[in-house]
């Protein structure tokens, strides 16, 4: 399945998982995760994410969600299977905007070029892009107690964007927003991917967030999590916030919840 296709299809849970794509940029090859107390979270897991999808997953609290990310990023390993990504090229955003308070804005964005030993001018060149990308240009000499939870949460997206990774990390990193200001940043968000062009791989408890934003809905099961449904998202890259009053959103999100109640089960 691509972004290109225009329709969207459930992924038979009897059929073998989709085959990892060769020019993915992360690929998870029939991943399971047991932690060391015996709790099984993740079970059986394929699929791909190439550059320029955005795919985004959603499931029950618990299912395994958070752990997908944390074993992509090397901080979780798998106990079955294998993952593929290059983890120098792979930007991790949390829930929260982990900012150092004693840092001003720009020296936070600055904060993982710093640790990889760049150049400085070279560092200070893309810190002042980066701040322009998310749109704190205004803010770089402010501190994270200064700033709204939306702007933490820009500097903290600035802060892996200095890197050009090749892979987006997001764990839920919009669900403490309010709604406003969550939609607000979806849409600078999409802005972002659509110049940047880097693969992406979304958690979210909000299907409407999974489907504003992605090339591709991922449905995991309750615990151990297993992907039991699949939908290719069919809207144009560009997306105008009106999208989420259009019906064939609305049919597309009612099938997500759909499947997502039926994952509950």
């Amino acid at each position: 399945m691509t972004e290109t296709s225009t329709t969207h299809s459930h992924h038979d849970p009897t059929m073998p998982p989709a085959a990892v794509s060769s020019d993915a940029v992360l690929s998870f090859d029939h991943v399971s995760m047991t932690f060391p107390d015996g709790t099984h979270a993740v079970d059986d897991v394929s699929f791909s994410v190439r550059p320029g999808e955005f795919v985004t997953v959603v499931g029950p609290s618990g299912c395994g969600k958070s752990t997908l990310l944390r074993v992509a990023a090397g901080l979780e390993h798998e106990t079955a299977g294998s993952v593929a990504v290059n983890r120098s090229e792979l930007g991790y955003v949390f829930q929260d905007a982990t900012l150092l308070q004693w840092r001003t804005v720009r020296r936070n964005v600055a904060l993982f070029a710093e640790l990889d030993g760049m150049a400085r001018p070279e560092r200070e060149r893309r810190v002042d892009e980066k701040l322009s990308l998310v749109n704190l240009d205004g803010f770089a000499d402010k501190y994270p107690r200064q700033l709204s939870g939306g702007m933490r949460m820009r500097a903290s997206l600035a802060r892996s964007l200095v890197m050009d990774p090749l892979i987006f990390l997001f764990d839920e990193p919009f669900g403490a927003l309010d709604q406003i200001t969550r939609e607000r940043l979806n849409s600078e968000l999409l802005e972002l991917f659509a110049r940047q062009g880097f693969g992406a791989l979304f958690i979210t408890h909000s299907i409407a967030e999974a489907v504003f934003l992605s090339t591709r809905v991922l449905v995991m099961s309750a615990r151990p999590g297993r992907i039991v449904a699949a939908f290719d998202v069919p809207f144009a890259p560009s997306r105008s916030p009106e999208l989420r009053f259009d019906p064939q959103f609305a049919e597309l999100s009612g099938e997500v919840s759909q499947a997502l109640r039926g994952a509950h089960s």
